[in-house]
């Protein structure tokens, strides 16, 4: 089964940013939910999804990422709860890889191990 346009954009500008942190070797995805789901460091970081790329960040970084432009929190399906823990990044900054990295680091650091949306 071939992956979306644009998940596998979203999945090369996720994989750039880890590069810029020396781990894309601890990247991983795996198709879940109709989207995708990455962990870095064995810990969910993000969720690429037809809405766009979410991460996974602890509520401490949180109010930071939504004060963006086309920040929002994520809506995992219609009608449910916005996402406590998934912010979907607004589109410019899924495409600069040095600011991508550092809240790709950020998630990583911070972000809780499970989750419920």
């Amino acid at each position: 089964m071939s992956m979306p346009a644009a998940l596998a954009v979203m999945r090369g500008e996720l994989e750039d940013a880890a590069a810029h942190l020396g781990k894309l070797h601890d990247l991983r995805f795996k198709p879940m939910f109709g989207g995708l789901m990455a962990w870095l460091d064995e810990k969910p970081c993000a969720w690429l999804t037809a809405g766009g790329m979410a991460l996974k960040l602890a509520p401490a970084d949180q109010p930071a990422l939504l004060q963006l432009a086309g920040a929002s929190r994520l809506i995992a399906q219609p009608g449910a709860a916005p996402s406590r823990h998934y912010i979907v990044l607004p589109a410019a900054l899924s495409r600069d890889t040095v600011q991508l990295a550092g809240w790709l680091a950020k998630s990583a650091a911070g972000a809780p191990r499970r989750s419920r949306r």
